[in-house]
């Protein structure tokens, strides 16, 4: 034998052992720089993937979707077939039989990379993509490379390929802000997985490789090259057939951007979640996965948005037409594909659309909609369009369709049929609104302002506006539990104030300056006469009546403590006072509105849970649970306490019943005035809803600077306001029943619809009697002039002695009270 010969296998053996020592040697060194920037296992174990907060109404509505990055994560067995398939014919096809890394692929991209003297992304597996977009950064370098074939070697032998696949398909970029493909799918088609095509499918697998270049909505071109590689290999590897594949590569390219699937629109309610998440959890809450079920009623916040932006339309529309928000010169032939163009420039503010005006006729116009295509104004659209003056009047009203608009003119209109719409502006006033539960105190609905995305202001909760006469009842309310009752009567006659508190002598007026000598409690409230209330005020006591007013949440340090306070000049916000009408629309509770009803985290794990005390008449004296056989569940107590809440005997846990605040007699007799007000007083308006179980109360303050509409049901209660942000004069004449009432009443009328009536029962100690509708004393049943009032068994109307309900009675023309 040649031993010659035998040396030769002997060195490369040798020389490959040393290699194979030198390389091993290297990775090893290699490992140990590295390691303390590579995530551990447990890390790696513990993903929390950036997913947008999420907040949705009480019955599962999305309402808003917070994050910089729009992530939907789903599990393995949720991506359907198709789509794996697209995936694993794009970008690697060998996933499932190979391990995490691929050195003959990282190989090739070294040389390309030497060769072109740059560095180029490829070599990647789906394994070593997952590795990096998860827990390493996108530089090209070399060091993130090795760092990312080491965390690929460390998931491909602890995790399972499925899980694996899953990580990918729920962290991979698809521009757009879209991470993951759940995402994507719903960010270009707005479809959940389940619903893509299978050309959709080979676009979206096409996207992850260059999100910029291929981006179906910004270069369909470059996405259909893209998408026909994918299909294609999606044939070779017997994923689709020849004629799935041919019908797919010959589909137009449709993606365009898809917002968030909102069904319900609140985004000042969005904020205020957000706001209290971020306080509750850090600024981590808004990429924890965090879903946050609200006290929303979907269908009740659709409605107040829309009462709320219709009801300051009408009322801008009375102040004139302040001129179209653009103009254009248009060719004697224009088309909807140019017209389109043009009205894109303008966005839509919540029921306004942009439209441009394309022919004036005599008494009409015809504009082109933005979104919606051409319609038509007709002479009701545009009557009411007298020039908006500066010192706020109104100039002559319009004769003709060319007074107003010209052709080229780009106007907001609201629709209002198949093809008929109405001229519209911006309003300038504002307005808010929140709806209650009064039973436990959940937000129904909130509405901030006109438009969230004119001003984010959030007029609702933040702004600090008198009341006006809408903080009435409260001291009414104060006046029945000293004694005096709905027939008490007080003089409605001139008077001068003087005193602490009043910079210089003040001389309160009646609305009209009309004066009704002797005048019943419940007339007066239902007209909101300024003097009596004053009067009642004066006998109740202000101290007394600021300290009473905490029963229905107000800070009597925050309440003026002089005569000035009869008139509702406390500051207060729409959210404090639909709080306190909750007192009287469920029987006397105090509840303290919120909004969160649960919080769930990325895990589908209920973390907190609200727990609002609740109104409930028949638990006022709750039993132990060893008392009840068998023990019923919290949730049947619950519910049987739900289903009992207007009277009878039901079991409550202590902490959970809300405390009475005023007595269930109190309640009722303020209530039937409160209905008074709508039934012959300020609030007639109302009667368009033609039911007998709402009530409520006006308010206007000094100058028309607020508008107010405060009202309910036994189930529902809602306060409106209105003004201007600059605390200017809504003008003349536009009080609460003009500007705020209006809205009230078109919420309600969606509200309400398909809701049976209901009254609170008749309390005991509730009697009916007859008295003089002048004097509030007692008459017998034969007097024809006799009227039916209600009373308490305590505080029955006197004969003679009636004087007592009327203290401090003034007999001269002008009354002075120091």
């Amino acid at each position: 034998m040649n031993l010659k010969l035998l040396r030769v296998p002997a060195l490369v053996v040798g020389a490959l052992a040393l290699a194979t020592l030198a390389g091993l040697y290297a990775y090893l060194c290699t490992y140990v720089y590295l390691e303390p920037s590579l995530p551990t296992l447990a890390q790696m174990h513990h993903v929390q993937l950036k997913v947008p907060l999420r907040i949705y109404t009480a019955d599962g509505q999305l309402m808003a979707q917070i994050g910089t990055e729009q992530r939907t994560p789903v599990r393995y067995r949720e991506v359907p077939p198709m789509v794996r398939e697209a995936f694993l014919a794009a970008e690697d096809h060998d996933f499932f039989h190979e391990g995490g890394i691929n050195l003959i692929s990282i190989l090739r991209a070294g040389v390309i990379d030497l060769i072109e003297g740059r560095k180029a992304q490829g070599g990647s597996t789906i394994t070593m993509e997952a590795a990096r977009n998860v827990f390493l950064t996108l530089d090209k370098t070399w060091r993130r490379k090795l760092q990312e074939s080491f965390v690929a070697y460390e998931l491909d032998h602890d995790f399972s390929k499925q899980d694996v696949f899953r990580l990918y398909l729920n962290v991979i970029f698809f521009g757009e802000r879209a991470y993951g493909v759940a995402a994507a799918a719903q960010t270009y088609y707005g479809k959940t997985l389940a619903q893509l095509t299978l050309p959709e499918a080979a676009t979206l697998a096409g996207i992850v490789q260059a999100p910029s270049l291929y981006n179906p909505v910004v270069h369909p071109h470059l996405a259909a090259d893209r998408r026909s590689y994918v299909l294609t290999e999606m044939l070779k590897l017997g994923y689709i057939t020849p004629a799935a594949a041919q019908a797919a590569d010959q589909a137009p390219i449709d993606a365009r951007l898809h917002a968030p699937r909102v069904s319900v629109h609140a985004p000042y309610v969005a904020a205020m979640v957000r706001q209290q998440m971020v306080q509750r959890y850090g600024p981590a809450a808004e990429t924890a996965g965090y879903r946050v079920y609200t006290t929303l009623d979907g269908r009740l916040q659709n409605a107040a948005d829309r009462a709320v932006q219709l009801g300051l339309i009408s009322y801008d529309r009375r102040h004139g037409w302040r001129g179209p928000i653009g103009r254009t010169v248009l060719a004697r032939t224009v088309s909807p594909a140019e017209l389109r163009t043009l009205t894109a420039q303008y966005q839509p503010i919540g029921v306004l659309r942009p439209a441009v005006v394309v022919q004036v006729g005599a008494q009409d116009a015809r504009v082109y909609v933005r979104d919606r295509g051409f319609g038509t104004i007709g002479w009701n659209g545009l009557s009411w369009a007298g020039q908006a003056l500066a010192d706020g009047r109104v100039g002559a009203a319009p004769k003709a369709a060319g007074d107003v608009l010209s052709r080229g003119d780009v106007v907001y209109v609201v629709w209002h049929g198949p093809t008929d719409v109405l001229l519209a502006q911006v309003p300038q006033a504002e307005a808010a609104m929140v709806a209650l539960d009064p039973d436990d105190g959940g937000i129904a609905a909130l509405v901030g302002g006109f438009d969230y995305y004119i001003s984010k202001y959030n007029r609702a909760v933040y702004a600090q506006r008198q009341p006006g006469s809408g903080f009435k009842p409260f001291y009414y309310s104060a006046a029945l539990r000293r004694g005096y009752t709905a027939a008490s009567t007080f003089m409605d006659t001139p008077l001068v104030v003087a005193g602490p508190g009043l910079e210089s002598t003040w001389r309160p007026a009646n609305y009209g300056d009309r004066f009704g000598g002797e005048v019943r409690l419940r007339v007066a409230l239902a007209h909101s006469i300024n003097l009596v209330s004053i009067r009642v005020l004066r006998a109740v006591g202000i101290q007394y009546a600021s300290h009473y007013a905490e029963r229905f949440g107000f800070n009597p340090k925050a309440l003026p403590q002089n005569l000035t306070l009869a008139l509702g000049t406390l500051e207060t916000n729409p959210l404090q006072m639909a709080s306190g009408y909750a007192v009287f629309a469920n029987g006397g509770y105090s509840v303290k509105p919120f909004l969160i009803e649960r919080i769930v985290n990325s895990k589908d794990k209920v973390i907190w849970q609200a727990k609002p005390r609740i109104a409930c008449h028949g638990c006022s004296k709750p039993v132990s649970l060893a008392d009840l056989k068998p023990a019923p569940t919290e949730s049947a107590l619950l519910a049987e306490a739900d289903a009992l809440r207007g009277g009878g005997a039901a079991y409550m846990p202590p902490g959970q019943i809300a405390p009475r605040v005023i007595s269930a007699d109190n309640d009722y007799i303020m209530t039937s005035m409160m209905r008074s007000v709508i039934k012959f007083g300020t609030g007639m308006g109302a009667q368009v809803l033609h039911r007998d179980d709402i009530a409520g109360k006006t308010g206007t303050t000094n100058s028309w600077k607020d508008a107010w509409f405060n009202g309910f049901t036994p189930h529902l209660v809602a306060s409106v306001w209105a003004g201007f942000d600059d605390d200017r004069t809504l003008g003349s004449g536009e009080q609460g029943a003009a500007v705020a009432l209006p809205i009230w009443i078109r919420f309600m009328r969606h509200a309400l619809h398909g809701v049976p009536q209901w009254r609170r029962p008749r309390p005991p100690g509730i009697v009916q009697l007859r008295v003089s509708p002048r004097t509030g004393l007692l008459v017998s049943d034969e007097n024809p002039d006799g009227i039916e009032e209600i009373f308490t068994t305590k505080h029955l109307p006197g004969g003679s002695g009636a004087l007592a309900h009327r203290p401090d009675q003034g007999q001269g023309s002008a009354e002075s009270i120091f």
